[in-house]
């Protein structure tokens, strides 16, 4: 069974810090391109950063650029999102998602419509 599981969400002031966790079972998560989404409430999700199979290649949103990091570690099947100076406007719901035809960051990581696996999501709330 494919299984996508995020962690690491919680309340932080602005400017802090927070990592995300996406820890993969039942497939090896390096063959595949993984992206982290969000979604605020009542806005539309969006696509925050996708890192290729293999790590080669990663892109972000230009709203999170030079703020965020994402990253992968095979030996734990486990894709990391790490969030820095954060503000009221990251907090959402953060996802993470992959499909098993792609190991690129192809344009579905943009929106995440189509995807194929999808975690359960982790909430991140900005706040002083």
């Amino acid at each position: 069974q494919l299984e996508l599981v995020e962690s690491g969400g919680g309340l932080v002031q602005p400017g802090g810090s927070l990592r995300l966790s996406c820890v993969a079972s039942g497939f090896t998560l390096d063959n595949y391109a993984i992206g982290w989404f969000r979604q605020a409430p009542g806005k539309e999700r969006e696509g925050v950063s996708c890192i290729s199979g293999g790590g080669a290649y990663i892109n972000y949103v230009d709203s999170v650029k030079g703020r965020f990091t994402i990253s992968r570690d095979n030996a734990k099947n486990t894709v990391y999102l790490q969030m820095n100076s954060l503000k009221p406007e990251d907090t959402a719901v953060y996802y993470c998602a992959f499909h098993r035809l792609f190991k690129l960051c192809v344009d579905i990581f943009r929106t995440g419509y189509g995807m194929d696996y999808w975690g359960k999501g982790t909430l991140v709330t900005v706040s002083s």
